[in-house]
């Protein structure tokens, strides 16, 4: 009975709830910082284009975190690293183009450097003297994506979008003619030399020309195209008698 007496007597136990953990307030500025550090990052990493590499035997004038990639006189990306290829025989520039771009870098696309140049048609480059050299940029019509380019060595007279039409001179040789030299009908500029090449055969030369609109409705397959160097010592041209109808070769007569 004694025992029972002094039971009442015992500590009575009692049931404390576990204290919850608390973010000390030291910790809530970093997070907030880190958030929106992932944040803006995760908006870089989708706003961003593609990367891509453009392979030139030289580069001049190109440099890193400067030199932009230009289409129609907009900024379209920028140079992010120059480095020699592999074998040190070539030069491996790489850009970051921007997102509205991503489409237009397909396999056909062409790219050059543009600098001050002084041709047969004129002075072109005229403001690189003052901002730099720059990537010159033409869109192509494939819809196959690439990122890797080669670059051209000469700068393209560039008809894409122009009314007219090309055709190729033979030759036996290239003469005085050059890229850019103008070709005249009746003394008013019908078009220009736009590239030249050897001909598969080795014989003779093709000249590629270009022939603005309206002019090139008159060519046809008896158009004369001959080298007029001669007629004007300020210029190296090719004139044409006539200019004619669906015409893919003709003959540059020497003059």
């Amino acid at each position: 009975m004694a025992e029972d007496t002094d039971r009442p007597n015992l500590p009575q136990a009692t049931v404390v709830p576990r204290s919850r953990a608390r973010i000390s307030a030291v910790w809530i500025i970093p997070i907030l910082a880190a958030v929106v550090a992932i944040g803006i990052a995760v908006q870089r990493v989708l706003s961003e284009g593609p990367t891509i590499t453009i392979v030139f035997k030289v580069a001049e004038g190109i440099e890193a975190g400067k030199t932009f990639v230009k289409y129609k006189d907009v900024n379209i990306g920028q140079v992010t690293a120059v480095q020699l290829s592999s074998d040190h025989s070539r030069v491996e520039v790489t850009a970051k183009m921007a997102k509205s771009a991503a489409d237009l870098m397909v396999e056909d696309a062409r790219f050059w450097v543009v600098e001050a140049r002084v041709t047969l048609s004129g002075v072109t480059g005229l403001g690189t003297l003052l901002s730099g050299n720059y990537i010159g940029f033409e869109i192509g019509k494939s819809r196959k994506e690439e990122r890797n380019f080669t670059g051209l060595e000469i700068a393209p007279i560039i008809t894409g979008g122009q009314p007219g039409r090309q055709f190729v001179l033979k030759a036996e040789d290239l003469g005085s003619l050059g890229i850019g030299s103008p070709v005249y009908y009746r003394r008013l500029q019908a078009g220009q030399v736009v590239a030249y090449d050897l001909a598969g055969d080795g014989k003779a030369i093709d000249v590629k020309i270009f022939v603005n609109a309206p002019y090139d409705q008159y060519v046809t397959p008896g158009t004369r195209f001959w080298n007029a160097s001669g007629i004007d010592v300020s210029v190296v041209a090719v004139a044409l008698e006539e200019l004619p109808h669906n015409a893919g070769h003709v003959t540059l007569d020497p003059g």
